[in-house]
């Protein structure tokens, strides 16, 4: 079976009653964890986006802290979980300020971790490839976030 395009499934969604698109979004939410997270978001955080911050940051805290720092691979494993996690939550997001802060976030818990990434080269280059990208990121926004975000940045580094 082959998935009708967006502007199919548009189209065929105008058509339906309310009670229809109702029925359709709980079915929807049934199959996979992901679609229930995003109605989830949609539905109850996305009017409190601070809110919705501070709480994947405490997730966030709870993940550093469960690290296994036995060896460098299981500490790899564990941060580049927890960096999945922030990029789906940020995908739910789609607000880029969201998505710098969070970013900000993890890299300066990664910079702070204990022990040190400097010993893992891999762990090194992940967090450079962040703050990289976080400073693209902070170039697209408007010129007093940017200079906020470059402070912290430069903290960072």
């Amino acid at each position: 079976m082959k998935a009708a395009s967006l502007k199919e499934v548009k189209t065929e969604l105008s058509h339906k009653t309310p009670q229809e698109l109702m029925d359709l979004c709980l079915r929807l939410s049934r199959f996979k964890k992901e679609n229930k997270e995003l109605l989830t978001y949609l539905l109850f955080e996305f009017s409190d986006e601070e809110g919705y911050i501070e709480s994947i940051k405490a997730a966030m805290d709870l993940e550093f802290d469960a690290i296994n720092t036995d060896s460098y691979f299981y500490m790899r494993k564990s941060i580049r979980k927890i960096l999945r996690l922030i990029k789906k939550y940020i995908r739910y997001s789609q607000n880029k300020e969201t998505e710098v802060e969070l970013l900000l976030y993890f890299c300066d818990r990664l910079h702070s971790f204990s022990p040190s990434i400097k010993n893992s080269k891999a762990l090194v280059n992940l967090y450079q490839r962040n703050i990289d990208f976080i400073k693209k990121k902070v170039a697209l926004l408007h010129e007093d976030l940017q200079y906020d975000f470059q402070l912290e940045i430069e903290k960072l580094e």
